[in-house]
């Protein structure tokens, strides 16, 4: 009887390591398809309340009359938003310590001896970060919707918003490993939703433009090419982005997906144009905005490859299905919404044009963009 308590007690922490992993209730499921899909949303009341809390927006600042002089007549150095009334642009910045560096303050951002220098490498880059705020309210109505995004959406009160990604470092596989013998397989990453899937997948899809696909449209085995385009490997590099954005909006598959048939788009959700948008704004912010940024931050603020930090579905949605589960923030910012009339702006891409246009997916089936990339998504 002794020996056998003592395995028992000897298991309790076996049982105890096991359990961790699991969650325990209460659960909640919806259903969001037609019965007999599966296509159910599963929730646990507890962990959601505390994301909830997370995501509650700062009430807007008090607005300010437009008359008055401008901006670029009272203060030196204002390149984006000088046209902004001096109040307006008073109120702007003011939102923006807020937003981004609380506790710095102003000084995160100006050289305190001079407030029109650009010193300072921060200041370039928010003013940078502006226009690129602008270019997704103005430019990915397709994604954002009547939502838009502020400075508030990925930073929360941080300079450095929660989620953002960098390359990953290189693996070194040894013998004498911990883990003994890795045999070039992928290890649990957070990039990935903590899954063992490839994760330098967002370098793949929300960097380059890579083709994101599963399902093959020829027969295997397929020369030429097209040989590695549906392969397992490719697989489970979708799947990666797969997890990173189901991990990152708070939901499953079956958000964007019919489980009747994941790869049909004429029985898909609306959400799934909707993320087929997003996929290409975050590869225009990192190309365009992020990425030729590098130089300009300091090694400490760099990644292990000597990277800037980029934006990934996380960096806004941070949880939940809406970036604040649908504040719209940037309606109390009008000047966040569009450059203002008469500041320099980048002049927008054709590509970008034609994705952001709400006709180059159609929810039913985007067979044109297929043709173009042989996205998946």
């Amino acid at each position: 009887m002794i020996k056998r308590w003592m395995k028992l007690a000897a298991a309790l922490p076996l049982v105890a390591g096991v359990l961790a992993g699991c969650e325990r209730p209460p659960i909640e499921a919806v259903q969001w398809g037609y019965r007999g899909t599966g296509m159910e949303h599963v929730t646990n009341p507890r962990i959601t309340s505390e994301i909830y809390a997370a995501n509650k927006p700062p009430a807007p600042a008090p607005d300010v009359p437009e008359g008055g002089p401008k901006a670029k007549e009272v203060y030196q150095n204002v390149k984006v938003l000088g046209d902004l009334s001096a109040g307006q642009f008073t109120r702007l910045m003011v939102a923006m310590t807020q937003w981004v560096a609380p506790e710095q303050g102003c000084n995160y951002c100006h050289n305190p001896q001079n407030l029109a220098d650009d010193s300072v490498y921060t200041k370039v880059v928010a003013r940078r970060m502006i226009q690129m705020t602008q270019s997704v309210n103005a430019d990915w109505k397709a994604h954002v919707g009547a939502t838009g995004v502020t400075c508030y959406t990925c930073h929360r009160g941080k300079p450095v918003p929660n989620q953002v990604w960098f390359e990953p470092k290189d693996r070194k596989y040894a013998s004498n490993s911990i883990m003994g013998d890795l045999g070039g397989q992928n290890i649990a990453s957070p990039t990935v939703a903590w899954s063992s899937l490839p994760n330098g997948v967002l370098s793949d899809y929300l960097q380059d433009s890579k083709p994101i696909r599963v399902n093959g449209n020829q027969a295997l085995p397929v020369k030429g090419s097209a040989a590695n385009a549906v392969s397992t490997k490719q697989a489970e590099h979708t799947y990666g982005l797969m997890m990173h954005m189901s991990q990152s909006l708070g939901v499953n598959c079956t958000y964007c997906h019919n489980t009747q048939s994941f790869q049909s788009w004429e029985i898909s959700p609306p959400q799934r144009a909707t993320a087929w948008h997003g996929i290409r704004m975050a590869r225009q912010l990192n190309t365009d905005y992020l990425v030729p940024l590098t130089e300009t931050f300091p090694k400490n603020r760099l990644g292990p490859k000597g990277d800037v930090a980029k934006v990934g579905c996380g960096t806004c949605h941070q949880g939940v299905f809406k970036p604040l589960y649908g504040e719209q923030m940037a309606k109390a910012h009008p000047e966040l919404q569009a450059p203002i009339e008469g500041a320099p702006r980048d002049a927008v891409p054709a590509w970008i044009a034609a994705a952001a246009a709400p006709a180059a997916a159609p929810a039913a089936a985007p067979a044109d963009a297929d043709k173009k990339d042989g996205d998946k998504k």
